[in-house]
């Protein structure tokens, strides 16, 4: 199966029989590597236990439409906001037929009215149920609406009758859910990254660099990687697993990482490294004793990474980053013309610094974006649809 590691599933059960079965699916997904949490309908809770559904996923399972533990009380919001993935298994009729007509009576249903996540849903009921020309009319308006209905499969079903109805067995709903973050964007393309800092050396103990947790880069190698990309992570000092399948490269300087990049002929590159403008002109070969009150250093300036990349013949498609304090699309534009580059993503930079989150704004010479505030994976998958876009 794909992997799922690092994406956030919101597993919505309903009631029916199949609902045995969710608790399958929820540990295929965590076995896959996603973070798993559960809402269940009232009626599910009588087929299969909260608390069995806690153990499997380790998150606390949400009944309830008004959370007091959550912030501001507003628990769909939250889990809508959170969710990679919606996917409900198993949708019942009931369920089905709510959701078509907009209904938030219950807390799943109110999570999918709020999700701006892709919403996926696993038939399952009686094989007259599913035929029924209501029950049709519902599936027709949710797949127009761009919805992904994951089956239903045809056999023997619990009350005896055999037909269309069953819901599909967990392995193959893992995979249908793992194949929605497959988008093929980048078939057959190979995309250099640069990420984290870069660290140059004053003497063998000290060193200038900048503030990068990696994070950003290491998202938009794993969104790459979704997309069907042949990735290449060059990476400075952090503290992050690499993607799986990632070719990684791990540098300390600005030299390094130029000369690593330039080892890895490319379609795309994306430059999101922060590395250091400059080095000190000469490494001190030991450790320099605090016996002064002041020292001076002399500094050079390190090679341009990206204007070198974007000076090549042919040139591949660049991207870079501008973390910026201040006149953020001025000198966004400024750096977009000055580097020959394709398109830039600009951020206010005390904002990202380490956090989990990112607000970008991306530039290019003919347009520009405003990428809502989220978590850097799914800003990381916006940002490759919008270069796919671009290209």
């Amino acid at each position: 199966m794909h992997s799922l590691i690092n994406k956030q599933i919101l597993l919505g059960i309903t009631g029916g029989i199949a609902a045995y079965k969710s608790a399958e699916l929820c540990r295929l997904l965590v076995k896959a590597g996603a973070e798993v949490r559960v809402v269940m309908t009232a009626s599910a809770c009588e087929f299969i236990t909260p608390l069995t559904m806690q153990a499997l996923s380790g998150n606390r399972v949400h009944i309830e439409l008004l959370d007091e533990e959550a912030e501001a009380a507003m628990g769909h919001i939250e889990l809508a906001r959170w969710a990679d993935l919606v996917l409900v298994a198993p949708a019942s009729a009931n369920f089905i037929a709510r959701l078509t007509h907009g209904e938030a009576s219950d807390l799943l249903t109110t999570v999918c009215l709020a999700a701006t996540a892709p919403l996926a849903l696993a038939p399952a009921m009686n094989q007259a149920m599913w035929s029924n020309q209501n029950t049709q009319d519902n599936m027709s308006a949710l797949k127009q609406k761009g919805l992904h209905i994951f089956g239903p499969a045809d056999g023997e079903q619990a009350c005896g009758d055999i037909g269309l109805g069953r819901m599909l067995e967990p392995s193959e709903l893992a995979l249908l859910a793992a194949g929605l973050f497959q988008n093929g964007a980048f078939a057959g393309l190979k995309v250099c990254i640069t990420a984290g800092p870069t660290r140059e050396a004053i003497d063998p103990v000290r060193y200038i660099s900048n503030h990068s947790s990696g994070k950003m880069g290491y998202a938009l190698a794993q969104a790459a990687l979704e997309a069907g990309a042949q990735v290449s992570l060059i990476s400075g000092p952090v503290n992050l697993p690499p993607p799986p399948h990632a070719y990684l490269v791990n540098v300390e300087s600005a030299e390094q990482m130029l000369n690593a990049v330039t080892k890895e002929p490319c379609d795309i590159f994306i430059a999101v490294a922060a590395v250091a403008d400059y080095r000190p002109q000469q490494i001190a070969s030991n450790k320099i004793k605090k016996t002064r009150e002041s020292i001076q250093l002399e500094l050079v300036k390190n090679p341009d990474i990206l204007a070198t990349i974007a000076a090549q013949k042919p040139k591949p498609f660049c991207v870079g980053f501008a973390a910026e304090t201040e006149n953020l699309k001025r000198n966004a534009l400024a750096k977009l013309t000055n580097k020959n580059i394709d398109l830039v993503i600009a951020n206010h930079a005390t904002n990202t610094f380490n956090n989990d989150e990112a607000s970008v704004n991306a530039y290019w010479h003919k347009g520009e974006k405003v990428l809502t505030p989220d978590r850097k994976e799914k800003v990381a998958r916006e940002l490759i649809l919008l270069i796919k876009d671009l290209m």
